[in-house]
């Protein structure tokens, strides 16, 4: 497939995300609402064999801590098309978006955000997606919007709270389904300022498997975002079987 330019877009190892290769290679997106950027992103054109145009969004790892984990050689997202993912602390919706190209029209992205200015953004993003649902309540309190939710495959949480941990195993206990996965970005300094990157993101995991996770990767987000880390793993895995691929 090529676009302008010469540029070309390939299937990146996770699916539903492309990398388009020219100048610079970048991360992109399939654009489920061609012709609308959400955050004056770069778009790019795609002229298929067949004459058809694909429109793809150049998703950006300064600007999205999921962007930067696949950057980071993340092996798994555990999201794809046709995914239910629940997203905890949507801010205005940036990195949502993406995920709901990558879910596309047969997925759901369940978006909380607490703040009321971040959550208009989020609104109005959602009235051209969907497969987005917007949902502005305080993510510690998931009984609240219980009725709007389903049981989920993923949950991504990018709260940035002292007790994300906590957060993140409340969510689990209403929407995650068994042998779900989950997908969690942990910015150390929110944490404890007083101890090293390393030692918060450890006692981060061991807070998780307290909580029946099994964290099974871990990837730093540099160069993108400093003292953050990314930690991918399964809910409640029964013990004699190993988490689905």
């Amino acid at each position: 497939m090529k676009g302008g330019n010469k540029v070309i877009v390939e299937q990146h190892r996770h699916e539903g995300v492309f990398i388009a290769k020219g100048k610079e290679d970048a991360l992109c997106t399939k654009n489920m609402v061609p012709g609308e950027a959400v955050y004056n992103e770069k778009r790019i054109s795609v002229q298929n064999e067949d004459g058809t145009k694909v429109e793809y969004r150049v998703w950006n790892p300064f600007r999205s801590k999921l962007a930067a984990a696949i950057l980071g050689g993340v092996d798994n997202i555990w999201m794809k098309p046709g995914s239910r993912v629940l997203y905890l602390g949507a801010a205005s919706g940036t990195t949502v978006s993406h995920v709901s190209d990558l879910v596309g029209p047969t997925g759901v992205v369940y978006a909380v955000e607490f703040s009321h200015r971040s959550g208009r953004d989020l609104v109005n993003m959602a009235k051209k997606r969907t497969n987005v649902i917007p949902i502005i309540e305080d993510a510690r309190h998931p009984a609240k919007y219980r009725m709007l939710v389903a049981m989920v495959d993923v949950i991504f949480s990018d709260v940035a709270q002292p007790d994300q941990a906590r957060i993140l195993a409340l969510n689990a206990s209403y929407f995650l389904k068994t042998g779900g996965y989950f997908v969690i970005s942990i910015k150390a300094n929110c944490i404890d300022s007083t101890v090293p990157a390393e030692a918060v993101f450890a006692s981060e995991v061991k807070k998780l498997q307290a909580e029946q996770f099994k964290p099974m990767e871990q990837v730093t987000l540099e160069p993108f975002e400093r003292d953050h880390a990314c930690v991918v793993g399964a809910y409640r895995v029964p013990k004699k079987q190993k988490p689905a691929s």
